[in-house]
């Protein structure tokens, strides 16, 4: 599909039972109130209500609202099923990280796509050893197949990603990773984390990057991008911030490059907190950069 023809359809997901509830559940509004709908001619195609927050961590799992979240991810996989059924891209704004499994069921239940995860934090941690217990530090690995199976396994479908299908970008968290006992990537997971992108150069890396994502054996892939891996200085608006990061241009072109692949099927966009952006100068930069990328503005 070219950028000509894409027809995007947005879906607001927004989810905080991986979080809490402290202001990411306002980031559709947001975002929309400043226009991203209108600047990609997008249709409003679905809004998904979340069940209620519990702060209590499930005993099972060791993972807030893990009940909860595998019960509301099929039906964000649902709704994101019925816009690629309808020819569209959508475009999918959380909430927090954990609406990953929802996205990424909702392609598994098609067949064998990949995953560009442009985060600011692997997210990889085991319910064991994570502090608070918020998916949203694990869902790349839930995503992958690596926690509990209430949460790994969906629908008996997991791994939603297989490993090797998957590539994290932009990362920066390695200290926070040891400090806490973060279990390690998987080596045939491809990890490019921003000292390697800087590296690279961002379009190199990108380009390398998607390279990967669109070989034999896969349909498609699909992208996840988390506000904080955005630089902090210009995107303070997430729950957890570390310094540096990338900036709108880095981010624009690493996404302009998965958007040219023509592989790409969906993108989600998470943990951008409202709250926490008091003038909306941090709101309207995401806004003009997805437009951008997505829309090739």
């Amino acid at each position: 599909m070219s950028e000509l023809s894409r027809r995007y359809a947005i879906i607001e997901a927004p989810s905080v039972l991986g979080l809490k509830p402290t202001g990411v559940e306002r980031l559709p509004e947001q975002l929309l109130g400043f226009g991203l709908a209108e600047r990609l001619q997008a249709r409003r195609a679905a809004r998904l209500e979340t069940p209620a927050y519990c702060a209590e961590r499930d005993p099972q799992t060791k993972t807030l609202n893990a009940q909860a979240i595998a019960a509301w991810s099929p039906k964000l996989a649902d709704a994101v099923g019925a816009t690629l059924d309808a020819g569209e891209f959508p475009v999918v704004l959380g909430g927090d990280c954990s609406i990953l499994l929802g996205t990424t069921l909702a392609l598994k239940r098609r067949g064998r796509y990949g995953l560009l995860f442009i985060d600011g934090h692997a997210d990889f941690y085991q319910p064991e050893v994570n502090p608070n217990g918020e998916a949203a530090s694990m869902d790349l690995a839930f995503a992958t197949g690596h926690g509990p199976q209430l949460l790994t396994d969906l629908e008996g479908r997991g791994p939603l990603v297989r490993d090797e299908d998957a590539v994290v970008f932009g990362f920066r968290d390695a200290d926070e990773q040891a400090t806490y006992g973060s279990q390690p990537l998987p080596p045939s997971l491809r990890a490019f984390d921003l000292a390697t992108v800087r590296r690279l150069g961002v379009e190199r890396a990108a380009r390398t990057a998607v390279e990967h994502l669109t070989r034999d054996g896969l349909e498609g892939f699909f992208i996840h991008v988390d506000a904080d891996s955005l630089d902090d200085d210009i995107m303070p608006a997430v729950d957890y911030r570390i310094a540096g990061g990338l900036s709108w241009d880095e981010l624009a072109s690493a996404l302009q490059i998965a958007i040219a692949s023509a592989r790409a099927v969906g993108i989600e966009i998470t943990i951008y907190n409202p709250n926490l952006d008091a003038d909306g100068a941090a709101g309207r930069g995401l806004v003009h950069t997805l437009s951008r990328a997505l829309a090739f503005e």
